[in-house]
């Protein structure tokens, strides 16, 4: 469908990478037919960065944490909520966008409720099975509300609104170069690789036990290991068969494309890769004590689909490291059935629509 000239459209989203990646294969399909981008995120958030990189219009509020737990913060965050929710207000009115779509995290509740106020449409999209708690406050305020499984549309009493749309993820991220990832990393074709991310900010746990486990490693595979923004250990720099890196962009098609196994946290879109791309994985997601659990439940599912294997992060040793990759291993057939036989919907494509119904 053919929108109607100099329409604009909102993004927002933000907190973590996961929150704001999704958004990028959305304003690819967008600026491909001549939608004017803006994206509303943080001061100083991670969004600001992911975004300033395609060069699309960036504005920032003030943003408070909602918090679920006791802070002196408490006090003062729903002040600067408020005051994003002014800001928000007037960056919509002055826009004038036909629609807002909310990825979710605390930034985006205030620009859900700014836009509600000046009548303009908002889709706000769900990636876990479980609702976030900004997202749980924005959806009384939303038009639709997209989600990537289908059993999270139980978690809504008015089902009318929920579409289940997969997430988005970046186009270019299946068409990666497997001999330019093993160029990336010095690795060779005679050894199967390992790629072990973290997620943008690494994951101190992983990253501890996998180098302590690198001897057994190495003697059967090449490891390309993402570590987390200043988490590279210097020691480690010129182990043969072993590369690490703080942070990857462009190249992560290229890693995944030389990867045989992948050892990841649980977050949705992490997964939701892991599928796309059909990729042997082992899960370790982030401990209740650390998060809402939303992760313990990402991989439960894929657990119980046979999409993954999974290892607490309670139980990660060396040895428990060890034992998942041979698990995985020795049934990579089996696995790599599930996962090719497992259906994804074109969520790009699907969300797409939706920005254009609102037109009629």
């Amino acid at each position: 469908m053919n929108k109607k000239s100099h329409s604009t459209i909102i993004f927002t989203g933000g907190g973590s990478a996961g929150h704001v990646t999704p958004n990028l294969a959305l304003i690819k399909r967008c600026q491909q037919n001549a939608w004017d981008i803006a994206y509303i995120g943080s001061a100083k958030g991670i969004e600001k960065q992911i975004i300033n990189r395609i060069n699309v219009p960036y504005y920032s509020i003030a943003t408070g944490k909602l918090r679920r737990y006791f802070s002196w913060q408490n006090f003062l965050d729903p002040f600067k909520i408020i005051g994003g929710i002014v800001q928000a207000f007037f960056i919509c009115w002055k826009l004038k966008p036909k629609v807002v779509f909310s990825k979710g995290g605390f930034v985006a509740f205030p620009v859900v409720v700014g836009a509600w106020l000046n009548r303009v449409p908002v889709i706000c999209h769900e990636s876990d099975l479980t609702p976030g708690f900004a997202n749980r406050l924005s959806f009384p305020f939303a038009k639709l509300i997209c989600v990537t499984f289908a059993e999270t549309k139980k978690y809504f009493k008015d089902q009318q609104k929920v579409r289940v749309t997969g997430t988005p993820i970046r186009e270019n991220l299946c068409q990666g170069d497997a001999e330019k990832g093993r160029a990336l990393c010095g690795f060779s074709k005679e050894k199967p690789i390992m790629l072990v991310t973290g997620g943008g900010l690494g994951a101190d746990p992983i990253n501890l036990i996998v180098r302590k486990a690198l001897p057994q490693l190495l003697t059967d595979l090449q490891v390309v290991h993402l570590c987390g923004k200043n988490k590279t250990d210097p020691n480690f720099d010129n182990r043969a068969g072993y590369k690490q890196f703080d942070y990857i962009n462009e190249e992560m098609a290229d890693l995944f494309a030389c990867a045989d196994l992948v050892i990841s946290r649980a977050g949705a879109n992490a997964i939701y890769e892991l599928i796309t791309l059909r990729k042997l994985n082992l899960l370790i997601p982030l401990s209740k004590k650390a998060s809402r659990g939303d992760q313990l439940l990402n991989a439960r599912y894929c657990q119980t689909n046979g999409l993954s294997e999974v290892l607490s992060e309670e139980d990660l040793t060396e040895q428990t490291l060890l034992n998942g990759i041979s698990k995985l291993n020795s049934a990579r057939n089996v696995y790599t059935q599930r996962l090719t036989n497992f259906s994804l919907p074109d969520s790009t494509n699907i969300i797409y629509k939706l920005f254009c119904n609102v037109l009629k």
